[in-house]
């Protein structure tokens, strides 16, 4: 699965924190228009995402139950090959997850 990540609150991975939930879900919101409007998910994941991640496009890579962040990993399970989700939100910030595999 990939993932584009917007943390909120605190700095951390890249230090472009955003100061509130709402801010991060209005920008997750914003790419969730682009990638509708046909801009590639990872394109955006590359540029914006405050995940490691990023440098691969988002991808993180091959990943079981139990490994991640129980929102994100319900999200991902429930999600068909190649389905992208809505905003998910964690204790860490809030996603988009794209499903691919």
């Amino acid at each position: 699965s990939s993932g584009i990540y917007a943390e909120y609150g605190k700095q951390w991975y890249q230090r472009r924190v955003r100061g509130s939930k709402e801010e991060a879900l209005n920008i997750l919101n914003g790419y969730l228009a682009q990638i509708n409007n046909g801009t590639p998910f990872a394109d955006l994941a590359s540029q914006f995402s405050d995940c490691s991640s990023a440098k691969r496009g988002g991808d993180l890579g091959h990943f079981g139950r139990g490994q991640m962040q129980k929102p994100f990993e319900d999200a991902t399970f429930a999600l068909s090959v190649n389905e992208m989700s809505g905003p998910i939100s964690t204790d860490s910030g809030v996603h988009i997850i794209l499903r691919t595999a």
